[in-house]
């Protein structure tokens, strides 16, 4: 079996890759010597590595869509196993020939065997080989290892995933958003400006300049990019909202700042002085937009301050009414909205501005909204971002499927409310554990929130500058600005400064019951609660009177309280640990919690 599958491989394809002086190879086929999981930031898809070999030569991969990592986290793609590669690009980086695969099919009839033949390090070419004189490079025995004495040099090339029609030569293969990744040094994506930005200013100690964002869109996904100065000066105007374009490098690529945007990439842009963008003549070939949908009911396990996609039908409409603003007198308006869908569960939803005062949506709609954050208050609830969207019945499947279940039975059924859910005595009914339990349980272990009450007493807190960080003063906003100079707080993200922050708890508290002891996280509105006074006030007692703010905490240790509590797991440098976040917390029932506990005695009772 070996021998023929052998016979399959397509020796010498890997070096024509990198070559293109030699005879190409549409789809090559090749055998997995090698594959291993990526570390990847907390709470963002897995990236493999795959090293792949034609017998003649190995090579280093990275493996960069869905559809192509789907057949890792199947299992079809592992050691040993034979794969026709239908798409990639071609990369140097760092000296390492890097190709990056976007499209491959595990060959499960040529089935596994032991790395055939003894295939050598893909060498990068150098300048001495250009002239003639040869160059060796080492792989010190290892697959994927780095190779010494090798200088970068750009050389990319991709099979077509689609060739528009274009006079330019640059358009001749269009790489997909997906894919887009600081592996990939030359490339050229085809994509729909979802939204644009308003042209913001920044300010810090390093100086000041002008930016603006766009969102990009193509079948693949998403992503943000940004210009800065001249960048935005140049791309401004040329942007526009439902519009596609062509965007070649050099253009930057990096980590995502997810406080700024509300894509589901790890990756965004930052055009360049050179970066190319052109307006396509063709713009019907590419999505006007793309959602990933939360359930209502799911929304119990997204994380606070999340930004998601939600979809549901319109059942209530609330009058718009305005709000003024305490740190700018700013009024705005705004209008609150209940969704449902065939989850069972209801939520409210709050829309701004110019949405507000012009909403005119038929009650039972079907509506999708985009970019929509995710907020703890009372309950979870959801208001629309300045950079979100709303569309009314959309043409896709999840609406339609919506409106066939509403027409049919949604009307008639009773909805549970994320806020009713969330107002008993804790706060939402979820299972009193013991300290005990949280851990022997392993809560917070598994891929998603686990909820639970803790009945438990304050036993420490922490009073060094951990209990509390400076805010911003804008609604609905709460970043931690920066001090540029004394009466001057820099809110990037609202682009204002302010002459005094408002002071927000981020408290660390230690609690413990008859089983053990816990730390928990308690953010603003739980910390008013257990400190009895503002992070604000208590940042000016602290400068009044220490004798004072030194009482406050004393006052606040050994109070017993009813606590909702979810925990996750998060990594802190290169350590996993468990963060138990405080949702709520409520003063002790003492008629509840006699009731609470003589159910617990009744479990026992032996008959």
């Amino acid at each position: 079996m070996a021998s023929e599958a052998a016979s399959q491989i397509t020796i010498g394809a890997l070096s024509a890759i990198f070559d293109e002086t030699k005879p190409q190879v549409p789809e090559p086929i090749v055998q997995c010597v090698q594959i291993k999981t990526l570390p990847s930031p907390p709470n963002q898809p897995e990236r493999y590595r795959a090293v792949f070999s034609d017998i003649a030569n190995y090579v280093q991969t990275m493996i960069a869509t869905q559809e192509a990592t789907g057949v890792v986290k199947d299992g079809s793609l592992r050691k040993g196993c034979f794969v026709r590669l239908t798409s990639f690009q071609s990369n140097v980086v760092k000296g390492k020939n890097i190709l990056v695969i976007l499209g491959l099919e595990v060959l499960t009839e040529l089935g596994e065997a032991e790395k055939i033949g003894d295939p050598k390090p893909l060498a990068v070419k150098s300048e001495e080989e250009e002239v003639g004189q040869p160059t060796t490079i080492s792989s010190n025995g290892f697959y994927g290892s780095k190779m010494e004495g090798a200088q970068a040099q750009p050389n990319s090339r991709a099979q077509p995933i689609s060739a528009p029609m274009s006079t330019s030569s640059v358009h001749a293969t269009i790489y997909p958003i997906e894919a887009v990744s600081p592996y990939s040094n030359k490339w050229t994506i085809k994509a729909r400006c979802t939204n644009k930005s308003a042209i913001k200013t920044w300010h810090n100690k390093n100086g000041e300049g002008r930016l603006f964002s766009v969102n990009l869109l193509d079948d693949s996904g998403e992503i943000r990019a940004t210009g800065f100065k001249e960048q935005c000066d140049m791309l401004y105007e040329l942007f526009q909202e439902g519009s596609v374009y062509y965007i070649s490098t050099p253009c930057k690529v990096q980590i995502a700042k997810k406080q700024f945007s509300n894509l589901n990439n790890d990756y965004e842009l930052v055009f360049e002085r050179d970066t190319i963008v052109e307006k396509a003549e063709e713009q019907n070939d590419i999505p006007q937009i793309r959602y990933n949908f939360t359930t209502v009911a799911d929304l119990q396990t997204v994380e606070k301050d999340t930004t998601t996609d939600v979809i549901g039908v319109l059942t209530e409409i609330g009058e718009a009414s305005q709000i003024v603003s305490k740190s700018t007198g700013k009024p705005y308006e705004k209008r609150e909205l209940t969704l449902v869908d065939n989850t069972g569960f209801s939520v409210r939803l709050t829309i701004w501005g110019a949405t507000a005062q012009n909403f005119s949506v038929t009650p039972e709609s079907v509506v999708a909204f985009k970019g929509v954050k995710v907020s703890d208050y009372g309950g979870r609830s959801l208001s629309l971002l300045s950079s979100g969207s709303m569309t009314v019945d959309p043409d896709i499947g999840e609406a339609h499927r919506l409106r066939g279940w509403y027409d049919a039975q949604g009307r008639s059924e009773t909805f549970t409310s994320h806020v009713s859910n969330a107002t008993n005595s804790m706060g939402k009914r979820d299972p009193f554990k013991t300290i005990a339990q949280v851990r022997e349980e392993q809560l917070g272990m598994s891929e998603t929130f686990d909820y639970f009450s803790l009945k438990a007493t304050v036993i420490f807190i922490k009073q060094d500058n951990v209990w509390c960080y400076p805010a911003c003063l804008s609604d609905n906003c709460n970043k931690k600005v920066t001090e540029l100079d004394p009466g001057q707080w820099r809110c990037e993200k609202c682009d204002k400064t302010y002459p005094k922050p408002e002071y927000r708890y981020v408290l660390p508290i230690s609690v413990g019951d008859h089983t053990g002891q816990l730390w928990l996280s308690c953010f603003d509105d739980t910390g008013r609660k257990i400190m009895g006074t503002s992070a604000d006030d208590l940042m000016q007692l602290r400068e009044d009177d220490s004798n004072a703010f030194g009482e406050v905490f004393q006052t606040a240790n050994c109070q017993t309280w009813n606590f909702r509590c979810r925990a996750k797991t998060d990594n802190f440098g290169d350590q996993q640990r468990v963060r138990y976040q405080v949702s709520s917390c409520q003063p002790i029932n003492y008629s509840e919690e006699a009731s609470r506990l003589a159910d617990i005695i009744d479990s026992y009772s032996i008959e």
